[in-house]
């Protein structure tokens, strides 16, 4: 890999999806992990209501081994959510009830998280809905020497290739621009003020550029508007989760 991909030189830095996270988020010591629409969002709302979440490869046929042998319940896919079951939609989650432990696996950020929860370093989910509370948290723990990666999970195209997402790009520019707001912003990369200047944007007219967004049009076609309406709750929520021996838990819960 061309060490100049890495952005070595800056402690704030962006990157897009899997390949990615693994160039810069594998060796940070606080990887951030953005999937707006939806697996970080559902992952907040997760949190609020108490449930501990496990992420997971997506399509993995041995989720189900995974989620017996962790003592969890295993997310269905959207499409196959009846009522009381919980999918990667977060309205689900605030219309069934809690279980204890989540198992939820996404094609994208849940991937991203399952693999990042290999390494060294702190791996925490942020969205929209905490990402004022995922920005106070790691000022309270970043030196002046830590590494914080921010990573986009993005979407794929049919073929399986990244497509950007900008809902995601917003996401981690609104924890970046946060860092930024208590001076913690002074040694990002261009790639991560371009994500910043890119959340300024969209900043006052959020949930409107969210519905209309590629992926927002998506969702809301496929008959899931309250999903988009839920991610566009800007920080609603202060939980921030932290993955630990593989369970996303919020930071209170762990500190």
């Amino acid at each position: 890999m061309n060490r100049e991909h890495l952005q070595l030189e800056y402690g704030l830095c962006f990157e897009w999806g899997l390949p990615g996270a693994k160039a810069i988020g594998a060796d940070a010591d606080i990887a951030v992990v953005v999937d707006v629409l939806s697996f970080t969002t559902t992952l907040t709302v997760a949190l609020d209501a108490g449930i501990d979440v496990l992420p997971y490869r997506w399509n993995d046929d041995s989720a189900e081994r995974y989620a017996r042998d962790s003592d969890a319940v295993l997310a269905v896919g959207r499409s196959r959510a009846a009522n009381g079951q919980i999918s990667l939609s977060p309205n689900t989650i605030r219309r069934s009830e809690a279980p204890r432990r989540l198992v939820l696996p996404s094609p994208n950020g849940s991937t991203i998280s399952f693999e990042l929860g290999a390494g060294t370093g702190v791996c925490v989910g942020a969205s929209l809905r905490n990402a004022t509370a995922v920005a106070g948290w790691i000022a309270r723990h970043r030196t002046s020497t830590s590494v914080v990666s921010v990573i986009a999970a993005g979407e794929k195209w049919p073929g399986g290739e990244l497509r950007p997402a900008i809902e995601d790009l917003w996401g981690a520019g609104a924890v970046l621009s946060a860092l930024t707001a208590i001076g913690r912003g002074a040694d990002a990369s261009p790639e991560a003020l371009a994500a910043m200047t890119a959340w300024c944007g969209v900043a006052d007219t959020l949930p409107q550029s969210l519905s209309a967004c590629a992926s927002g049009r998506e969702l809301r076609a496929s008959g899931y508007p309250q999903d988009v309406a839920i991610a566009a709750e800007v920080d609603r929520s202060t939980a921030v989760p932290v993955l630990e021996d593989r369970v996303f838990r919020a930071a209170a819960q762990i500190e």
